[in-house]
């Protein structure tokens, strides 16, 4: 069974080397978890390199997960019509669930297998897009579904788990492949590299934005406008050339965030996240947070990523954000409204209301940022001060340490 679920030629196995590479969970289980069931669906004296080297990394990585046996009748192996196992194993050490029986395991080809388990649209995108990238890198994917066995051998519906990396090693390096075991933390990569960017491309543009933005407002340094134009000087129109330029760099940013939030295969960038209050549970450990930062609670739920209140903290900086480029737009487009429909429409509002206010409002939008800006820096202190779990540094090396063993509200068990 390679990755495909096709059993490779006797003269290829002896020669074929495979090592394990990244381990994508689809977040039901933690990444430990998704290895042991990919080794635990092996066939009985299995002399599959696949088989090898899943066996071989999940001796290394997680030693406190016992390796298990099947019987002969109980692997339906991959066939050409069907190209995915099915392995029922009735000893796999996993987290303990009320009613739990046995677990049949689907291994093989990730579209066969994403093809006869229940996902939603929205989490099959974010492991597609994980699958291709490990493509692209030269990998293989070997996905990994399963089904508790209910009352009467029924097997109930398929759930897909996640997928194991699999990459063709040089005879030697096999064992330099292997991760160290495992100690008390963990560093989990969780800011792509892309939403760092957009992060200190945002933190630059607001800045030179706001300067550039305050002294349009009230030019408190340089030349003073004089009947003579000479001697004023053209101080201000650079500063209205850079706000500009500055302002219409800040909207092709905020595209590419809109553009990541359906097409990220980061399930932290995509649209769900902008809005964390999707059930009761959710409005709890909202209320668990707010009590923690009023000083009524001495511990805060553990979030991987934002928690309910910074996600939401962090939607408005996106409204308020929104708001702003279309009033600086607004602005703009008072020198050219009489050129084009677009610029007409754009300027539209300062037909309504009057150029003044909708320059104070623009500026009271300015100011509001920067209270957001202000609490979040305190808020990050704050966090890694008492948390220590590097989340000032991710933005910078996009990963966090997290302990072993604990249990975010958002992802699996770290371990």
């Amino acid at each position: 069974m390679t990755v495909d679920e096709q059993a490779p030629a006797p003269a290829e196995a002896g020669s074929l080397k495979l090592s394990v590479g990244a381990v994508f969970s689809a977040g039901t289980l933690n990444a430990g978890r998704v290895l042991a069931m990919a080794a635990a669906a092996a066939a009985p004296g299995s002399s599959d390199p696949v088989d090898a080297a899943l066996a071989v990394q999940l001796a290394a990585e997680r030693p406190d997960i016992p390796p298990v046996t099947v019987a002969e009748d109980d692997v339906d192996p991959a066939r050409v019509d069907r190209r995915y196992s099915l392995t029922r194993v009735r000893d796999l050490q996993r987290p303990a669930e009320k009613g739990y029986r046995d677990v049949v395991i689907m291994r093989g080809d990730l579209a066969s297998v994403l093809a006869n388990t229940k996902t939603t649209r929205e989490d099959r995108s974010v492991v597609l897009k994980n699958a291709d990238l490990s493509s692209r890198r030269g990998n293989r994917v070997l996905a990994v579904a399963s089904a508790i066995v209910e009352e009467g051998d029924k097997v109930g519906d398929f759930k897909f788990q996640g997928f194991v990396e699999l990459r063709s090693s040089a005879p030697g390096a096999f064992a330099e492949d292997v991760a160290a075991r495992p100690d008390s933390w963990a560093r989990v990569n969780l800011w792509s590299v892309s939403l760092r960017l957009q992060h200190w491309s945002n933190v630059l543009a607001i800045v030179i934005l706001s300067l550039t933005g305050f002294y349009i407002m009230d030019p408190f340094f340089g030349p003073v406008a004089t009947d003579n134009a000479q001697q004023a000087g053209y101080l201000m129109g650079w500063v209205r050339f850079i706000h500009f330029t500055t302002a219409f760099i800040w909207l092709v940013i905020g595209a590419a965030r809109v553009v990541s939030a359906f097409r990220s295969r980061d399930r932290y960038l995509r649209w769900p996240t902008l809005w964390p209050l999707k059930k009761k549970d959710d409005v709890k450990q909202l209320g668990n947070v707010l009590s923690h930062y009023l000083l009524l609670k001495d511990h805060a739920p553990l979030y991987m990523a934002h928690n309910p209140l910074q996600q939401l903290g962090y939607t408005g900086m996106y409204v308020f954000g929104a708001i702003q480029m279309l009033t600086g737009l607004t602005l703009y487009g008072l020198v050219h409204k009489n050129s084009n429909w677009f610029w007409a429409m754009m300027s539209a509002p300062t037909d309504w209301f009057g150029i003044g206010p909708v320059r104070v409002f623009h500026a009271i939008m300015m100011f509001l940022i920067w209270c957001f800006v202000v609490l979040h820096i305190y808020l990050a202190v704050r966090s890694d001060s008492l948390e220590r779990h590097g989340g000032i540094s991710s933005m910078i090396n996009g990963g966090v340490w997290m302990r072993r063993g604990s249990k975010p509200v958002d992802a699996p068990k770290i371990g």
